[in-house]
């Protein structure tokens, strides 16, 4: 879901985040979120995207902050709130930890394909975009600052905060409080 909040970005209400808790505890009265039903709390279906999917699988790792298959009560409004409301440089650690599948505390140029893959709907209305391996090339040569052909933490947030075009490579996703509240929208 995003990195930065720009004056274009619809507000989330409280009233928004309401109704998400309000989704959470009627999908899971066990007090417990599953892959399945987080998909469906988020309106992915066997109608959406293999990206789409894969997304909501990313993000429900990175909400599962302690890796045990399931989403707990705070796990979820934590994630909620960092998504939604969060500083840059969090969202950016944030979605650097999505990113690191491994956890090894770097990016490496797998990872980097990968993550390149998570945003194809960016690409194929973009005829100067390039195949994933210029984007990724393009990214290394502007972030990889000490040229170790891995990205550290620092250097994905400082690439991102100074590139435009490495910010929009790099964040989870284009404004995250525009989706969200046309999500919610359309369910109404």
């Amino acid at each position: 879901m995003g990195q930065e909040h720009s004056s274009t970005d619809k507000e989330v209400t409280l009233h928004h985040i309401q109704e998400l808790y309000r989704k959470f505890a009627s999908e899971c009265p066990s007090g417990n979120l599953h892959l399945h039903e987080f998909k469906r709390i988020f309106g992915v279906n066997s109608n959406s995207t293999e990206e789409e999917s894969a997304y909501m699988e990313h993000l429900f790792q990175a909400f599962d902050t302690n890796k045990d298959g399931h989403i707990d009560f705070m796990e979820y409004v934590a994630g909620l709130h960092l998504v939604l409301r969060g500083k840059l440089e969090d969202k950016l650690r944030w979605s650097f930890k999505v990113y690191d599948r491994d956890g090894n505390g770097c990016l490496d140029r797998q990872e980097v394909r990968h993550l390149c893959f998570l945003k194809p709907n960016d690409r194929h209305n973009d005829p100067d975009a390039g195949n994933i391996e210029d984007i990724c090339d393009r990214i290394f040569n502007l972030v990889d600052k000490n040229n170790d052909s891995q990205i550290s933490l620092e250097e994905f947030i400082e690439g991102a905060e100074k590139d435009p075009w490495v910010m929009e490579q790099l964040k989870l996703d284009i404004g995250p409080c525009d989706w969200f509240v046309e999500h919610q929208e359309k369910k109404t």
